[in-house]
């Protein structure tokens, strides 16, 4: 759905959110979407090492 999204649609994509936002809301939510992220690869990460407990628990 996302795949043919390019350089160009992402800068007006940024230039409408600075334009309803203003500057300092938009630092805000990237800010948070960084955070959200971060959080998200660290669940991966923790299911990951529940899904190896798991295999190890069944071969023994």
């Amino acid at each position: 759905m996302f795949n043919n999204i390019g350089l160009t649609e992402i800068l007006i994509f940024l230039l409408i959110l600075l334009l309803l936002f203003g500057g300092k809301k938009v630092s805000e939510l990237a800010k948070g979407a960084g955070q959200a992220g971060k959080e998200l690869k660290n669940i991966n990460k923790e299911l990951k090492d529940v899904k190896k407990d798991i295999n190890k628990e069944d071969e023994s």
